[in-house]
Protein backbone atom coordinates (compact mmCIF):
# COMPACT_ATOMS: atom_id res chain seq x y z
CA UNK A 1 0.00 0.00 0.00
CA UNK A 2 1.39 3.08 -1.43
CA UNK A 3 -0.04 7.11 -0.12
CA UNK A 4 0.68 8.60 -3.61
CA UNK A 5 -0.58 12.70 -2.38
CA UNK A 6 -2.41 14.82 0.48
CA UNK A 7 -4.65 17.55 -0.53
CA UNK A 8 -5.29 20.24 2.10
CA UNK A 9 -7.77 22.82 1.98
CA UNK A 10 -7.79 25.25 4.77
CA UNK A 11 -6.64 22.52 7.37
CA UNK A 12 -4.64 24.14 10.54
CA UNK A 13 -2.55 26.73 8.69
CA UNK A 14 -3.07 24.98 4.97
CA UNK A 15 -4.76 27.06 3.02
CA UNK A 16 -4.29 25.05 -0.22
CA UNK A 17 -1.49 23.11 -0.37
CA UNK A 18 -0.71 19.16 -2.62
CA UNK A 19 1.68 16.95 -1.58
CA UNK A 20 2.81 14.57 -3.89
CA UNK A 21 4.48 12.01 -1.95
CA UNK A 22 6.94 8.94 -2.60
CA UNK A 23 6.85 5.51 -2.13
CA UNK A 24 9.90 5.93 0.35
CA UNK A 25 10.87 8.16 2.86
CA UNK A 26 9.29 11.80 3.02
CA UNK A 27 10.78 14.16 4.88
CA UNK A 28 8.96 17.15 6.25
CA UNK A 29 11.87 19.63 7.42
CA UNK A 30 11.60 23.60 8.59
CA UNK A 31 11.17 25.64 11.96
CA UNK A 32 8.89 24.63 14.69
CA UNK A 33 5.79 25.74 14.75
CA UNK A 34 5.77 26.00 10.60
CA UNK A 35 2.91 23.25 9.89
CA UNK A 36 4.98 19.82 9.52
CA UNK A 37 2.96 18.02 12.24
CA UNK A 38 0.20 19.50 10.72
CA UNK A 39 0.93 17.31 7.62
CA UNK A 40 1.19 14.01 9.44
CA UNK A 41 -1.94 14.82 11.72
CA UNK A 42 -4.08 15.27 8.46
CA UNK A 43 -2.53 11.79 7.22
CA UNK A 44 -4.07 10.00 10.46
CA UNK A 45 -7.50 12.21 9.66
CA UNK A 46 -7.82 10.59 6.77
CA UNK A 47 -6.98 6.94 7.84
CA UNK A 48 -9.14 6.76 11.06
CA UNK A 49 -11.02 9.76 11.11
CA UNK A 50 -9.66 11.00 14.26
CA UNK A 51 -6.79 13.19 14.95
CA UNK A 52 -3.56 11.51 17.22
CA UNK A 53 -3.71 14.69 19.17
CA UNK A 54 -7.46 14.45 20.30
CA UNK A 55 -8.60 17.33 18.87
CA UNK A 56 -11.90 18.04 18.00
CA UNK A 57 -12.83 18.74 14.33
CA UNK A 58 -14.10 22.42 14.79
CA UNK A 59 -9.82 22.87 16.00
CA UNK A 60 -8.45 21.55 12.98
CA UNK A 61 -10.42 23.70 10.50
CA UNK A 62 -8.47 27.06 9.49
CA UNK A 63 -8.84 30.30 11.43
CA UNK A 64 -11.80 32.19 9.79
CA UNK A 65 -13.34 29.05 7.18
CA UNK A 66 -16.14 27.75 8.17
CA UNK A 67 -15.28 24.00 6.84
CA UNK A 68 -12.08 22.05 5.60
CA UNK A 69 -11.19 19.45 2.91
CA UNK A 70 -8.41 16.49 2.73
CA UNK A 71 -8.46 14.58 0.20
CA UNK A 72 -5.52 11.15 -0.13
CA UNK A 73 -4.53 9.35 -2.86
CA UNK A 74 -3.16 6.19 -2.34
CA UNK A 75 -2.89 2.69 -4.40
CA UNK A 76 -3.66 -0.37 -2.31
CA UNK A 77 -2.58 -3.84 -4.32
CA UNK A 78 -2.16 -2.28 -7.34
CA UNK A 79 -5.81 -0.26 -7.67
CA UNK A 80 -6.19 3.12 -7.11
CA UNK A 81 -8.37 4.79 -4.03
CA UNK A 82 -9.12 8.00 -3.12
CA UNK A 83 -10.25 8.90 0.67
CA UNK A 84 -12.11 12.48 1.25
CA UNK A 85 -12.70 13.93 4.79
CA UNK A 86 -14.96 17.23 5.33
CA UNK A 87 -14.67 19.00 8.59
CA UNK A 88 -17.88 21.30 9.32
CA UNK A 89 -17.84 23.91 11.82
CA UNK A 90 -21.87 23.95 11.83
CA UNK A 91 -22.47 20.30 10.90
CA UNK A 92 -21.00 16.64 10.99
CA UNK A 93 -18.21 15.61 10.05
CA UNK A 94 -18.14 14.23 6.07
CA UNK A 95 -16.07 10.71 4.94
CA UNK A 96 -16.28 9.45 1.14
CA UNK A 97 -14.18 6.57 -0.12
CA UNK A 98 -13.79 6.36 -3.92
CA UNK A 99 -16.73 9.07 -3.50
CA UNK A 100 -19.23 7.03 -1.75
CA UNK A 101 -20.11 8.39 1.03
CA UNK A 102 -19.52 6.67 5.00
CA UNK A 103 -21.82 6.38 7.45
CA UNK A 104 -19.20 5.41 10.35
CA UNK A 105 -15.50 5.48 11.11
CA UNK A 106 -15.17 1.91 10.96
CA UNK A 107 -16.11 1.80 7.34
CA UNK A 108 -12.70 3.62 6.67
CA UNK A 109 -10.57 2.23 9.96
CA UNK A 110 -7.79 -0.33 8.15
CA UNK A 111 -8.64 0.89 4.45
CA UNK A 112 -4.89 2.87 5.11
CA UNK A 113 -3.03 0.85 8.08
CA UNK A 114 -1.01 3.62 10.23
CA UNK A 115 1.53 3.29 12.62
CA UNK A 116 1.86 6.64 14.43
CA UNK A 117 5.48 7.54 16.73
CA UNK A 118 5.37 10.89 18.64
CA UNK A 119 7.96 11.73 20.88
CA UNK A 120 4.96 11.04 23.72
CA UNK A 121 5.04 7.70 22.82
CA UNK A 122 7.99 7.22 24.21
CA UNK A 123 6.54 7.92 27.41
CA UNK A 124 3.67 5.14 27.40
CA UNK A 125 5.61 2.76 29.84
CA UNK A 126 5.73 5.47 32.75
CA UNK A 127 2.28 7.27 31.45
CA UNK A 128 -1.28 6.68 33.49
CA UNK A 129 -3.10 3.14 32.39
CA UNK A 130 -5.59 5.18 30.00
CA UNK A 131 -2.56 5.95 27.50
CA UNK A 132 -1.55 2.22 27.26
CA UNK A 133 -5.35 1.60 26.94
CA UNK A 134 -5.53 4.05 23.73
CA UNK A 135 -2.28 2.72 22.60
CA UNK A 136 -4.01 -0.75 22.90
CA UNK A 137 -7.34 0.59 21.39
CA UNK A 138 -5.29 2.75 18.45
CA UNK A 139 -4.52 -0.45 16.21
CA UNK A 140 -6.96 -3.02 17.49
CA UNK A 141 -9.67 -0.30 15.48
CA UNK A 142 -7.78 -0.74 12.70
CA UNK A 143 -7.16 -4.74 12.61
CA UNK A 144 -10.52 -5.42 13.55
CA UNK A 145 -14.33 -3.74 12.90
CA UNK A 146 -16.11 -5.64 15.21
CA UNK A 147 -13.99 -4.05 18.10
CA UNK A 148 -14.62 -0.45 16.89
CA UNK A 149 -18.46 -1.04 17.35
CA UNK A 150 -17.95 -2.85 20.38
CA UNK A 151 -16.08 -0.23 21.79
CA UNK A 152 -18.07 2.29 20.79
CA UNK A 153 -21.15 0.65 22.16
CA UNK A 154 -19.34 0.38 25.82
CA UNK A 155 -18.17 3.93 25.83
CA UNK A 156 -21.87 4.63 25.62
CA UNK A 157 -23.56 2.08 28.11
CA UNK A 158 -20.19 3.18 30.85
CA UNK A 159 -21.74 7.12 30.73
CA UNK A 160 -25.19 5.87 31.05
CA UNK A 161 -24.62 3.43 33.77
CA UNK A 162 -22.21 5.98 35.63
CA UNK A 163 -25.32 8.58 35.17
CA UNK A 164 -27.66 5.95 36.27
CA UNK A 165 -25.46 5.59 39.23
CA UNK A 166 -25.51 9.41 40.31
CA UNK A 167 -29.10 9.69 39.76
CA UNK A 168 -29.74 6.72 42.41
CA UNK A 169 -28.47 8.79 44.63
CA UNK A 170 -31.69 10.76 44.49
CA UNK A 171 -34.08 8.53 43.11
CA UNK A 172 -34.00 4.60 44.95
CA UNK A 173 -36.42 3.32 42.31
CA UNK A 174 -33.85 3.72 39.51
CA UNK A 175 -31.59 1.30 41.24
CA UNK A 176 -33.46 -2.12 40.17
CA UNK A 177 -32.63 -0.72 36.53
CA UNK A 178 -28.81 -1.40 37.38
CA UNK A 179 -29.38 -4.81 35.74
CA UNK A 180 -30.08 -3.45 32.25
CA UNK A 181 -26.91 -1.52 31.77
CA UNK A 182 -24.73 -4.16 33.34
CA UNK A 183 -26.17 -6.90 30.72
CA UNK A 184 -24.95 -4.60 27.84
CA UNK A 185 -21.90 -3.83 29.79
CA UNK A 186 -21.33 -7.48 30.03
CA UNK A 187 -21.76 -8.01 26.66
CA UNK A 188 -19.48 -5.51 24.80
CA UNK A 189 -17.02 -5.32 27.34
CA UNK A 190 -16.49 -9.02 27.66
CA UNK A 191 -15.18 -8.92 23.66
CA UNK A 192 -13.08 -5.59 24.71
CA UNK A 193 -11.10 -8.37 26.99
CA UNK A 194 -10.74 -11.08 25.14
CA UNK A 195 -9.42 -8.69 22.18
CA UNK A 196 -7.27 -7.01 24.43
CA UNK A 197 -5.58 -10.21 25.65
CA UNK A 198 -5.18 -11.55 22.67
CA UNK A 199 -3.59 -8.65 20.94
CA UNK A 200 -0.92 -8.18 23.93
CA UNK A 201 0.33 -12.41 23.58
CA UNK A 202 0.64 -11.58 19.71
CA UNK A 203 2.48 -8.71 19.84
CA UNK A 204 4.78 -9.79 22.99
CA UNK A 205 5.48 -12.83 20.65
CA UNK A 206 7.02 -9.86 18.19
CA UNK A 207 8.71 -7.69 20.91
CA UNK A 208 10.66 -10.25 22.51
CA UNK A 209 13.21 -10.54 19.96
CA UNK A 210 13.41 -6.99 18.78
CA UNK A 211 14.01 -5.76 22.82
CA UNK A 212 16.81 -8.23 22.92
CA UNK A 213 18.40 -7.06 19.88
CA UNK A 214 18.28 -3.34 20.57
CA UNK A 215 19.82 -4.09 24.35
CA UNK A 216 22.11 -6.83 22.94
CA UNK A 217 20.33 -9.77 24.52
CA UNK A 218 20.73 -7.55 27.92
CA UNK A 219 16.97 -7.46 28.28
CA UNK A 220 14.46 -9.74 28.66
CA UNK A 221 10.72 -7.76 27.87
CA UNK A 222 7.37 -9.50 28.83
CA UNK A 223 3.78 -7.81 28.11
CA UNK A 224 1.31 -8.68 30.83
CA UNK A 225 -2.07 -7.97 30.50
CA UNK A 226 -3.95 -6.70 33.36
CA UNK A 227 -7.87 -6.15 33.05
CA UNK A 228 -9.83 -5.19 35.83
CA UNK A 229 -11.49 -8.37 36.03
CA UNK A 230 -11.60 -11.20 33.76
CA UNK A 231 -14.08 -11.69 30.81
CA UNK A 232 -15.27 -15.26 32.44
CA UNK A 233 -16.18 -13.45 35.93
CA UNK A 234 -17.00 -9.85 34.44
CA UNK A 235 -21.09 -10.98 35.70
CA UNK A 236 -20.51 -11.62 38.73
CA UNK A 237 -17.80 -9.16 39.69
CA UNK A 238 -20.19 -6.22 38.58
CA UNK A 239 -22.72 -7.90 41.26
CA UNK A 240 -20.26 -7.99 43.67
CA UNK A 241 -19.50 -4.22 43.25
CA UNK A 242 -22.86 -2.96 42.86
CA UNK A 243 -22.87 -1.48 46.46
CA UNK A 244 -19.07 0.10 46.01
CA UNK A 245 -20.13 1.41 42.82
CA UNK A 246 -23.63 3.41 44.17
CA UNK A 247 -21.68 4.89 46.93
CA UNK A 248 -18.39 6.23 45.06
CA UNK A 249 -21.63 6.59 42.06
CA UNK A 250 -18.87 5.80 38.96
CA UNK A 251 -18.32 1.90 37.51
CA UNK A 252 -15.72 0.54 39.00
CA UNK A 253 -14.57 -2.36 37.05
CA UNK A 254 -14.28 -3.21 33.35
CA UNK A 255 -11.97 -2.38 30.52
CA UNK A 256 -11.97 1.04 31.27
CA UNK A 257 -9.96 0.61 34.12
CA UNK A 258 -7.43 -2.44 32.53
CA UNK A 259 -3.83 -1.62 31.92
CA UNK A 260 -0.88 -3.81 30.96
CA UNK A 261 2.65 -4.28 32.93
CA UNK A 262 6.07 -4.07 31.33
CA UNK A 263 8.35 -6.60 32.73
CA UNK A 264 11.99 -6.33 32.03
CA UNK A 265 14.32 -9.07 33.64
CA UNK A 266 11.12 -9.53 35.52
CA UNK A 267 10.86 -5.98 36.97
CA UNK A 268 7.91 -3.91 36.18
CA UNK A 269 9.73 -0.82 34.32
CA UNK A 270 6.58 1.28 35.18
CA UNK A 271 7.54 1.78 39.00
CA UNK A 272 10.67 0.53 38.69
CA UNK A 273 12.38 1.35 35.37
CA UNK A 274 15.19 3.56 34.48
CA UNK A 275 14.01 5.98 31.88
CA UNK A 276 16.63 4.74 30.06
CA UNK A 277 14.72 0.78 29.75
CA UNK A 278 11.36 3.15 29.35
CA UNK A 279 12.19 4.34 26.06
CA UNK A 280 13.53 1.00 24.92
CA UNK A 281 10.57 -0.67 25.80
CA UNK A 282 8.35 1.97 24.08
CA UNK A 283 10.34 1.75 21.09
CA UNK A 284 10.20 -1.93 21.04
CA UNK A 285 6.45 -2.18 21.23
CA UNK A 286 6.29 0.41 18.07
CA UNK A 287 8.36 -2.06 16.04
CA UNK A 288 6.52 -4.36 17.20
CA UNK A 289 3.51 -2.75 16.46
CA UNK A 290 4.53 -2.24 12.53
CA UNK A 291 5.17 -5.96 12.22
CA UNK A 292 1.58 -6.89 13.68
CA UNK A 293 -0.35 -4.58 11.40
CA UNK A 294 1.52 -6.32 8.65
CA UNK A 295 0.89 -9.81 10.14
CA UNK A 296 -2.54 -9.03 9.99
CA UNK A 297 -3.61 -7.02 7.00
CA UNK A 298 -0.89 -8.35 4.93
CA UNK A 299 0.13 -4.85 4.01
CA UNK A 300 3.11 -2.85 5.08
CA UNK A 301 1.19 0.37 7.21
CA UNK A 302 2.58 4.02 6.46
CA UNK A 303 4.64 5.12 9.39
CA UNK A 304 4.47 8.54 10.82
CA UNK A 305 7.31 9.56 12.58
CA UNK A 306 7.23 13.22 14.40
CA UNK A 307 10.70 14.56 15.45
CA UNK A 308 11.29 11.25 17.30
CA UNK A 309 15.00 11.44 16.22
CA UNK A 310 15.63 13.96 18.37
CA UNK A 311 14.46 11.89 21.09
CA UNK A 312 16.76 8.84 20.27
CA UNK A 313 20.02 7.95 20.58
CA UNK A 314 22.28 6.12 17.77
CA UNK A 315 21.72 2.75 18.84
CA UNK A 316 18.28 3.46 19.24
CA UNK A 317 18.03 4.97 15.74
CA UNK A 318 20.30 2.84 14.40
CA UNK A 319 17.35 0.32 15.45
CA UNK A 320 14.27 2.29 14.08
CA UNK A 321 16.69 2.29 10.33
CA UNK A 322 16.63 -1.31 10.40
CA UNK A 323 13.07 -1.75 10.90
CA UNK A 324 11.35 1.09 8.03
CA UNK A 325 13.21 -0.25 5.27
CA UNK A 326 10.37 -0.76 2.72
CA UNK A 327 7.73 1.00 4.54
CA UNK A 328 7.02 4.12 3.46
CA UNK A 329 7.56 7.24 5.92
CA UNK A 330 6.50 10.23 6.86
CA UNK A 331 9.40 12.00 9.32
CA UNK A 332 9.45 15.20 10.43
CA UNK A 333 12.43 17.43 11.75
CA UNK A 334 13.87 20.85 11.87
CA UNK A 335 17.13 20.34 9.72
CA UNK A 336 18.27 18.15 7.44
CA UNK A 337 21.91 17.69 8.71
CA UNK A 338 21.14 14.96 11.42
CA UNK A 339 19.76 12.80 9.05
CA UNK A 340 22.48 13.01 6.68
CA UNK A 341 25.12 12.25 9.78
CA UNK A 342 23.56 9.19 10.17
CA UNK A 343 22.72 7.93 6.73
CA UNK A 344 19.01 8.23 7.29
CA UNK A 345 17.38 6.96 3.96
CA UNK A 346 15.67 10.58 2.22
CA UNK A 347 13.67 9.65 -0.74
CA UNK A 348 11.83 12.94 -0.88
CA UNK A 349 11.75 15.98 0.91
CA UNK A 350 9.57 18.85 1.49
CA UNK A 351 10.43 22.27 3.29
CA UNK A 352 7.58 23.57 5.06
CA UNK A 353 7.82 27.41 5.85
CA UNK A 354 4.07 28.70 7.13
CA UNK A 355 1.72 25.94 5.94
CA UNK A 356 3.72 26.07 2.45
CA UNK A 357 5.81 23.76 0.40
CA UNK A 358 9.05 25.95 -0.26
CA UNK A 359 11.76 24.60 -2.12
CA UNK A 360 14.58 24.18 -0.48
CA UNK A 361 18.72 24.46 -0.42
CA UNK A 362 18.95 20.50 0.31
CA UNK A 363 16.62 19.80 -2.13
CA UNK A 364 18.61 21.77 -5.25
CA UNK A 365 21.89 20.42 -4.23
CA UNK A 366 20.67 16.91 -4.72
CA UNK A 367 19.45 17.50 -8.06
CA UNK A 368 22.41 19.23 -9.05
Amino acid sequence: MVVDSLELKNFRNYENELFSFDSGTNILYGDNAQGKTNVLEALQVCATTRSQRGSHDTEMIGFGEEEAHLRLLFHKQGMPHKIDIHLRKNGKKGAAVDGMPIRRAADLLGMVPVVSFFPEDLKIIKNSPKDRRRFMDSQLCQLDPIYVARLTEYNKIILQRNALLKDARFAAALEPTLHVWDEQMVSCGSYLIRKRESFLQQLNQLVIDIHAALTEGKEQIALLYEPSIPAEGFAPGLSRAREKDLKNRTSSIGPHRDDFQVAVNGIDIRHFGSQGQQRSAALSLKLAEILLVKESVKEMPILLLDDVLSELDNRRQKMLLQHIEHIQTFLTCTGMDGLIEHNFPINKVFHIVEGRIKESKWQTSQQQ
